[in-house]
């Protein structure tokens, strides 16, 4: 049997928040609860008290208020993709955005609404039949508010930049129920740290973002076998080396269906047909490949090429690195790293990085790295009737086998709870302003969502 998470305070905000509040309230022992308190990652067992599921900003208002009053911990769900399960709190309050996801398209600003819970799939749906596009994550059920406060790396970004990049302003519950504008002209602190600080300072109920004039992508799906992974990965560095912000490329291996590793690249051109059929032609030289070809299509079905690697239930462990280079080391390192997956269903996912987004100013956005360079996503994913231990041991020894070449941090959306010293690292000059930041807005420390910054961090804007 499951322990209890009803204590006398639990219950008190169970009543008060079944009074007040127009949307969903479930607590253990009702029927949706269960279904309800499951994330992405199945490895993520906790059990809040309770589950709210706002219709609307004052429901959240409310939700955050009566979390205060009553002492719970709180916790914001989006898409609940946070592999560390951070959308969810032991004895605590979960606001759960699922009800919140509609996106209403504005064609003369060229500009999209998104309410705090739509997925990245919602965005590119909403915004097709405009030939325009948003700038999102490779997977469409990811929570989009949480991608993208944390950075958003994607398949545009040598065009358009981060997905925060494209972030224009956004509707914040702050931690005294107050709900703020947060734009270049309103709280200019607070949009700040939101474009790369992450949900650590309030529930975002909504976003603003820039869209752009994409509609037809090059892009295709390439797929080698792993005797071939050396020489694939070498001349993927040698195109990327010299890629037009057009061309973003990303790289690394999953289980094929036979359940051997297959090494993939997926190149996207975003620019004119013609001139990308050219630059495509590049990938030939590296090999016929097992399967896979590049050709025109919607962007949008291009955000779906990683649906059948992202399932839900699954156990998972992600460890992450930055790379300044794909040095012969780190293909070393990738090719080890396939040869010895201990699940069918673990993979690398490399993102590139440069272009748009490496011409941000350091200082613009609380996302600090703006030099070219390759994220590592290490996902060990595994079945859960499976132990867990050699396969969270995998990833970190992959992790490890890159830290010699890593550049300092590490993606906060991807780095663990604990993993504090890499979050100071990875926001760079910026952290100490983010910790004046969350002393303004959140000094009692409600939220937590990204790797965040410890207050007793030695020289955190070192």
């Amino acid at each position: 049997m499951a322990p209890s998470t009803t204590t006398p305070a639990s219950a008190a905000a169970v009543r008060a928040l079944r009074t007040t509040l127009r949307g969903g309230v479930l607590a253990a022992g009702d029927a949706a609860y269960e279904p309800a308190r499951r994330l992405w990652n199945g490895a993520v067992e906790a059990r809040p008290a309770v589950i709210v599921r706002p219709a609307d900003e004052t429901d959240v208002t409310w939700a955050v208020r009566i979390a205060r009053t009553h002492g719970l911990p709180l916790s914001v769900r989006g898409g609940g993709h946070d592999w560390a399960g951070r959308a969810t709190v032991d004895g605590g309050l979960v606001i759960d955005l699922a009800d919140l996801r509609r996106v209403t398209v504005d064609r003369a600003s060229g500009t999209a609404v998104a309410q705090g819970g739509a997925r990245a799939g919602d965005l590119v749906e909403a915004t097709r039949a405009f030939g325009l596009a948003p700038v999102t994550g490779t997977v469409k059920a990811v929570g989009f508010a949480g991608l993208a406060l944390g950075g958003g790396y994607g398949l545009l970004a040598g065009k358009c930049g981060l997905a925060l990049d494209n972030l224009v302003s956004a509707r914040v519950v702050l931690a005294d129920g107050r709900p703020v504008v947060a734009s270049a002209d309103e709280n200019a602190d607070l949009f700040w740290a939101l474009r790369g600080g992450g949900g650590n300072f309030g529930v975002v109920t909504e976003l603003r973002v820039r869209l752009h004039p994409i509609g037809t992508v090059l892009a295709g799906m390439i797929l080698h076998p792993l005797a071939r992974a050396a020489s694939v990965l070498r001349g993927y560095r040698d195109i990327i080396a010299t890629a037009a912000d057009e061309l973003t490329v990303m790289t690394g291996f999953f289980g094929g269906p036979d359940g051997q590793p297959l090494v993939y690249l997926l190149p996207v051109w975003c620019g004119d047909i013609a001139e990308g059929r050219r630059v495509i032609d590049r990938f030939d030289a590296l090999g016929k490949p097992l399967a896979g070809r590049v050709c025109p299509q919607e962007y949008a079905a291009v955000l779906g090429m990683f649906d059948q690697v992202v399932v839900d239930g699954r156990h998972n462990e992600v460890a992450t690195r930055w790379l300044p280079e794909l040095t012969d080391e780190a293909v070393e390192s990738v090719v080890d790293a396939a040869a010895t997956a201990t699940s069918p269903y673990s993979g690398m996912y490399v993102h590139h990085f440069h272009g748009a987004a490496s011409r941000v100013p350091a200082g613009d956005t609380a996302f600090a790295l703006r030099r070219d360079h390759l994220l590592v996503e290490i996902g060990a994913a595994w079945d859960p009737a499976a132990p867990a231990a050699p396969h969270r041991r995998w990833a970190h020894q992959v992790s490890a086998a890159f830290a010699g070449h890593a550049l300092p941090g590490g993606y906060p959306n991807l780095l663990g709870p604990e993993e504090h010293q890499r979050a100071t690292a990875a926001f760079g000059p910026g952290a100490g302003r983010l910790l004046k930041v969350k002393e303004r807005y959140d000094p009692d420390r409600l939220f937590s969502a990204v790797a965040a910054l410890e207050p007793t961090d030695p020289n955190p804007g070192a």
